[in-house]
């Protein structure tokens, strides 16, 4: 971690602290917290109680006391944060380990969904597509890898019958669909891992100008937080050096399906209408049929 970012992080920290302190044995836990970010990010609960000369249920307390739900919500943040301070390379070596990097890689996506079924705020996903069923449009900010995220949920969203549009060609066409926006219409910003700085300006700016936002993010940044009148975290740590897209693509697949329900007429016409336009260009049916009894090769 470089001074800079260790900078960061232990500020981010003091600032979750309650404004009246923490008890002795809570501080101490904080104390380790900003003292060995690694150990804390990768560590479990009963290691940070040791290192910190505490029990487990204090562990637990000291991360109620700084905001979360509990030691596993606050390690996932303390994580993201940790792994988005290092370079590519060092994101790698924090992920060697026993096993094929592709079994590896499975094994923790696996972890992630099961994380994110467990912490998913349902009234979250509910609250963003009823304000994309609301919209006069919405457009969804995605960059780099995660840009996958959004065009997926933008495709799927389009086809439920609403105006989504996800931009992914750069700054000039993010200015352009920025400067459109206004009071009725949704922006979504999508960052994992690293943050766009023209995605924080264009979050801002839409809420700005009237525009409702929303955040899909692995690490609930105050200057996308802030402009954000819901952050959904999603679990993104891979084992390479780039984020796993796996949860973020089922909360997509998540919200599409909740959008779908809003209004199911709307919906069903919007499928149908596209239907009709695949079997005119060709697209259904284009599977050729299986050869009949006798006519296979050889």
């Amino acid at each position: 971690m470089t001074e800079q970012a260790a900078d960061g992080f232990q500020d981010w920290l003091r600032e979750r602290a309650p404004e009246r302190g923490l008890r002795p044995k809570a501080a101490a836990v904080l104390r380790m917290l900003l003292s060995q970010p690694r150990r804390a990010s990768f560590g479990s609960a009963a290691e940070l109680a040791q290192l910190a000369g505490v029990n487990v249920a204090t562990v637990t307390r000291t991360a109620q006391a700084l905001g979360f739900a509990g030691w596993p919500a606050l390690q996932q943040e303390l994580r993201a944060r940790y792994l988005s301070s290092l370079s590519a390379p060092q994101v790698a070596a924090e992920h060697s380990g026993e096993g094929s990097p592709s079994s590896r890689s499975l094994r923790h996506d696996l972890d992630s969904l099961a994380q994110l079924s467990r912490r998913l705020d349902e009234e979250a996903l509910r609250t963003i597509a009823e304000a994309v069923a609301a919209a006069g449009r919405t457009v969804i900010v995605a960059d780099g890898s995660y840009a996958a995220v959004g065009i997926a949920l933008a495709h799927n969203a389009r086809l439920a019958g609403y105006p989504v549009a996800a931009i992914t060609g750069g700054d000039a066409e993010l200015a352009n669909s920025v400067a459109a926006i206004g009071p009725g219409d949704v922006l979504i910003a999508i960052s994992f891992w690293r943050l766009y700085e023209s995605t924080v300006l264009a979050a801002n700016e839409a809420r700005a100008r009237g525009a409702r936002v929303f955040a899909l993010t692995d690490v609930a940044v105050p200057a996308l937080a802030n402009p954000a009148e819901v952050v959904v975290m999603v679990p993104a740590e891979g084992v390479a050096f780039f984020p796993s897209l796996t949860a973020g693509m089922a909360v997509a697949q998540a919200l599409v399906t909740q959008l779908a329900t809003v209004d199911p007429a709307r919906t069903s016409a919007s499928i149908e209408k596209a239907e009709g336009m695949w079997s005119k260009f060709g697209l259904l049916h284009r599977r050729p049929a299986p050869p009949a009894p006798g006519d296979e090769p050889g």
